[in-house]
């Protein structure tokens, strides 16, 4: 069972989205930041300046003991997990060179990756290498390493396929590539907060994430690892005040201040604290939502009329496709009927669907939470089955 959150009545299963209802102590502290502090963090020497930049700083603080990270300095904050991916992203490879950056990614990311690296594409700024992925939405550790040159600057892979919730082999390409030139990004925004990770272990160079999914914290949230390797390496792709060293205009060498010009959204960060510190004192919840992911298994893993992908990951996520009903009519009615809502569609991942022959309507996915209980997903399951019956009967007429 999860940790109470006072889940409302209404089955919400779109965590992949965004994470709710949060912990209660997520909102009283934005509120609190917001009514009783109301300052900026580093923007002055009084009281309650200094408060606001200690939230920033235990914020720091816990996300570096969630992932490993040595140093809270390694961890800058970021609106959210694309801004994050794209302080990386702009940060090693827009720099102009008189040959064009080398850049190996996959199939099976997110929009948030595949965009940034298309738009440095397009200005001839990078040499962009697309790995396939399977019929699940998984790549080939081997096929990722293969594509890597002498010459590659950056390696992005997602720890997690938002799609089919596919773990990717990021310890296999994390170990072959720490005595290569190349960097290695990975994108944690399925699985920060569900299952556990080591940026020294898994030996990466940069680890982007949100805040406000796994990791209990609001919207506008996110965070950078950056490993002492790469921190020469990123420059800033965003310039303006930091609260100090204001008499140059050229912005702050040392992390986090280079990448995290203006002020931060310290109300959501205060919330953001509040949730990393509730999933420290719950460290039962990763395998919380792993039992979830098995309960989902047990009860669709042979689902007649609705094709499952994702059955077997540790993520409870999956992605359904019903037999003569479109994703968005499908969802639609697990709305109206039921009560369940979920999204449905391409889910901002322009490539895998190729893999997983799901064009052009893409996907019913369900994907539950810390606060989602088994009877959620038991009236879940309920609900689908409901829907992949009535479709056989009205195409047996």
């Amino acid at each position: 069972m999860g940790a109470s959150l006072n889940a409302a009545t209404r089955i919400y299963l779109d965590h992949a989205a965004t994470g709710w209802p949060k912990p209660p102590e997520v909102y009283a502290a934005v509120e609190q930041a917001m009514r009783e502090n109301g300052a900026a963090a580093g923007r002055g020497g009084y009281r309650h300046a200094v408060e606001a930049a200690d939230i920033v700083a235990q914020t720091r603080s816990a996300i570096a003991r969630m992932i490993g990270a040595s140093s809270a300095h390694q961890i800058v904050l970021a609106a959210n997990g694309t801004a994050a991916l794209n302080l990386a992203l702009q940060g090693c490879l827009s720099a102009t060179t008189s040959t064009p950056a080398h850049v190996v990614t996959t199939a099976a990311e997110h929009n948030s990756v595949l965009r940034p690296l298309q738009a440095l594409a397009d200005r001839q700024q990078i040499e962009l290498e697309i790995v396939a992925c399977d019929a699940t939405g998984t790549v080939d550790a081997a096929a990722v390493l293969a594509a890597v040159r002498e010459t590659t600057r950056l390696v992005a892979v997602g720890h997690a396929s938002n799609v089919t919730a596919a773990l990717q082999p990021i310890a296999h390409i994390g170990a072959a590539l720490s005595d290569h030139a190349a960097l290695f990004l990975v994108d944690a925004a399925q699985t920060f907060g569900y299952l556990p990770i080591d940026v020294v272990a898994l030996q990466i160079d940069l680890l982007a994430t949100p805040g406000h999914k796994g990791g209990c914290g609001p919207l506008g949230t996110g965070a950078l690892f950056i490993s002492h390797r790469a921190d020469p390496q990123i420059l800033p792709s965003v310039w303006g005040g930091t609260g100090g060293n204001s008499d140059h205009l050229t912005m702050p060498a040392p992390l986090p201040d280079r990448l995290e010009a203006g002020n931060l959204n310290v109300p959501a960060i205060a919330g953001w604290l509040a949730g990393l510190q509730w999933l420290e004192a719950h460290p039962q919840q990763s395998s919380h939502v792993q039992t979830l992911s098995g309960q989902l298994d047990q009860r669709l893993g042979d689902l007649a009329g609705c094709r499952v992908l994702g059955i077997g990951q540790p993520l409870p996520l999956r992605s359904l496709v019903f037999e003569g009903l479109a994703a968005a009519d499908a969802g639609a009615i697990l709305d109206a009927e039921f009560d369940l809502q979920v999204r449905t569609g391409l889910h901002c991942a322009a490539l895998i669907h190729r893999s997983l022959d799901t064009l052009p309507d893409g996907t019913v996915r369900i994907s539950a939470g810390h606060p989602t209980s088994p009877a959620q997903i038991d009236a879940a399951c309920d609900a689908i089955v409901a829907v992949a019956i009535e479709m056989q009967t009205l195409r047996n007429g």
